[in-house]
């Protein structure tokens, strides 16, 4: 089979496209034939060995797919410990669900990783409230784009996204955003961008932020919650060291900052069950709309990832293995 692997560590420079066997099932496993592969910030990440996890090479990246059985059988979306960047994955059918007639590929994958990321920064990190003003990081990523319309739905008072770019921002309020706010502003001066968010807000600090930058962003985030405010971290995008919160910081203002990875839902299937009942339906009726990136052919996954360090792209980018 084709497959995208790395043998040493780097940029993007170390995506290879080679033949390699088809992938072996583990217990309880079956074989897929994958017809779209997605592709997220963390794979970036994941090829530098600058993740949560340390990696082992050589690896095929990859945490997602859209394939069917070998067999046949009905088109399921997928989440992997890695190998997705393949023509063929094993997977545990346990971590797959049916895509429902109507939702592409490319919806489907925006949903399984990104998707059910959102769900659980507003749901189970964040315990977002009703009339809470939430400030969604790069809202016009995959995880992004979901959060705004999501927090839209479930019920908040206002919601600020940040974007990198004016066409970018201006999707975001399309999404569903009250206002947006450019993350460049904390580039010298997290206190700069302290103050955009909260003049965003009416003058007013916010109740939540969904923070996966790092750095000053994360420091400028923190200082813009009010009173039992909730900073939810899931990433660390800006690759630069990020401030320790001192105890006392938290203390004087009821402030809390909260983790968040995937990774453990994946242990706890059960999680990822709740958010893929919700989400898959809103998308069937065009209720939730992922914003789809761009189709790169496997052969062009070097591409793909620059342009996304690039900040290039919006929503999710998917890979065709079939190219």
């Amino acid at each position: 089979m084709r497959a995208v692997q790395i043998t040493r560590f780097g940029g993007p420079e170390v995506l290879d496209v080679v033949d390699l066997p088809d992938p072996t099932p583990g217990d309880g496993q079956q074989l897929f034939d994958v017809s779209t592969a997605g592709v997220n910030f963390a794979d970036t990440h994941q090829i530098e060995n600058s993740y949560l996890a340390a990696q082992q090479l050589p690896l095929v990246p990859g945490a997602e797919f859209v394939g069917t059985t070998a067999g046949g059988g009905p088109r399921v979306v997928g989440l992997l410990d890695g190998g997705g960047y393949a023509e063929k994955v094993a997977a545990h059918p346990r971590l797959a669900w049916q895509v429902p007639d109507g939702v592409t590929d490319e919806q489907a994958l925006a949903v399984v990783l990104q998707g059910s990321t959102a769900y659980h920064l507003l749901r189970t990190s964040a315990h977002l409230a009703a009339g809470e003003t939430v400030v969604v990081i790069a809202g016009a990523g995959g995880v992004g784009s979901l959060a705004v319309q999501l927090a839209r739905r479930w019920g908040a008072g206002r919601v600020i996204a940040t974007a990198s770019s004016p066409e970018k921002r201006a999707l975001t309020e399309e999404l569903g955003a009250d206002a947006a706010v450019d993350p460049a502003l904390a580039d010298d001066d997290p206190k700069a961008f302290t103050a955009a968010l909260r003049e965003a807000n009416g003058g007013r600090p916010v109740d939540v932020v969904l923070e996966m930058t790092g750095g000053n962003v994360f420091t400028g985030s923190l200082s813009a919650l009010a009173p039992f405010g909730r900073v939810v971290t899931y990433g660390m995008a800006a690759r630069q060291e990020t401030a320790a919160v001192p105890p006392g910081m938290l203390l004087q203002k009821s402030r809390a900052v909260v983790g968040f990875w995937l990774a453990h839902c994946m242990a706890r299937p059960a999680m990822l069950d709740d958010a893929m009942a919700e989400l898959l339906p809103l998308v069937a009726d065009g209720a939730l709309r992922p914003v789809v990136g761009g189709r790169y052919p496997l052969s062009a996954v070097r591409e793909a990832h620059q342009d996304l360090l690039a900040r290039r792209t919006t929503g999710k980018l998917v890979l065709d293995p079939s190219r």
